[in-house]
């Protein structure tokens, strides 16, 4: 059951990602360069993270809500808020170095990341 929660829960965030980053952006003018659909998505996405993890966490016992929700529909609208929900549990469980690591790490490799992924992709 918690694939289905997850897959049902995903395809609805992909469309509300989709359509929230478009909705956005074609209302900005043309010469502002700043991706403002993606940026409205990731911090929409964890204002309401904060809000579903914790009303689960602290006032269900239904694991299906927590595949369908965070994990599905949150995870695919932007994994920027699971990236975010980590960080947030690993600096309050004190855990600093951790979290610092996390946020470090997670914005240097994914540049390199990233970065790899292009040169390759024109070396071919």
């Amino acid at each position: 059951m918690r694939y289905v929660m997850i897959a049902l829960g995903g395809a609805l965030g992909a469309l509300a990602r989709y359509q929230v980053a478009a909705l956005i952006q074609s209302r900005m003018p043309v010469f502002v360069f700043f991706p403002w659909g993606t940026f409205v998505v990731n911090i929409s996405g964890c204002f309401v993270m904060g809000i579903v993890a914790t009303a689960l966490i602290d006032h269900t016992a239904n694991p299906n809500l927590w595949f369908l929700i965070p994990v599905g529909f949150i995870g695919a609208y932007t994994t920027f808020s699971t990236f975010e929900l980590e960080t947030f549990r690993a600096l309050a469980d004190g855990a600093w170095v951790t979290g610092s690591s996390y946020v470090l790490g997670s914005l240097v490799a994914g540049y390199i990341a990233l970065w790899l992924g292009v040169l390759i992709a024109r070396l071919f």
